[in-house]
């Protein structure tokens, strides 16, 4: 039986158990990128069909959370729909505001609080925390290092101008502060990644795939910018 994210089981044998942590494990890292190479150009072309296909999440995950043998991808879905409603909202209509993006991805933060939801949908949250942490730790980079101005000019320049923004930005980042802030961060990220797998909960690989999937994902990011 699935019980509470952090501290619940699920009834599974050893083997069934070992097969179903990598499986979320690779699941939830796998959702973590969707957002980022999927959603992303969807939602500046086609920001109502992205909040839509948030009812289609909702729904398939509610349907496979009521079959058997799917009810945990199910409960793992349910968890990136609710990332995906946030990022629907932020960047269809608010991305040009940096400061209100991590409070729209907090979306869904008061249910993961309220014990019967999280009870219900134990892996899914999990895998909502991991995303939403990362999200925070990607986001105090940027305070950290001033680049919310650049966050806010490439969301209004012209697609073209973008690459002359990104520049700037990279050069911003050559400081040995800016290096000590991304070995800090990414140090953090990999503490609760790692944490959250030293124990057999399905929840808390999901959380841990979600959190370590968010350095595979920010360095690629950082490549692509660097390559623009």
């Amino acid at each position: 039986m699935l019980t509470n994210p952090l501290a619940g089981t699920i009834s599974l044998t050893p083997p069934q158990r070992a097969t179903s942590r990598w499986g979320v494990f690779a699941a939830a890292a796998f959702l973590v990128s969707v957002p980022v190479f999927f959603q992303a150009p969807l939602v500046r072309v086609w920001p109502g069909l992205s909040l839509g296909l948030s009812v289609i999440w909702f729904a398939l995950a509610y349907g496979l959370n009521r079959r058997p043998g799917w009810s945990l991808w199910g409960d793992l879905l349910m968890g990136f729909s609710w990332t995906w409603l946030a990022g629907s909202l932020y960047w269809g209509w608010l991305r040009w505001e940096p400061l209100i993006h991590l409070p729209i991805e907090a979306i869904a933060l008061p249910l993961v609080l309220w014990p019967a939801y999280r009870q219900r949908w134990p892996v899914g949250m999990g895998f909502y925390l991991g995303s939403l942490f990362g999200t925070a730790i990607t986001d105090l980079y940027f305070y950290l290092n001033a680049l919310i101005p650049y966050w806010r000019q490439v969301m209004q320049v012209e697609p073209e101008m973008a690459p002359i923004v990104f520049e700037n930005a990279i050069a911003q980042l050559q400081t040995p502060w800016a290096l000590v802030c991304a070995l800090w961060l990414v140090t953090t990220l990999l503490a609760v990644g790692f944490w959250a797998l030293q124990v057999s909960r399905l929840q808390r690989w999901a959380l841990g795939g979600a959190v370590l999937s968010t350095i595979l994902v920010d360095g690629v990011f950082w490549l692509a910018i660097s390559l623009s």
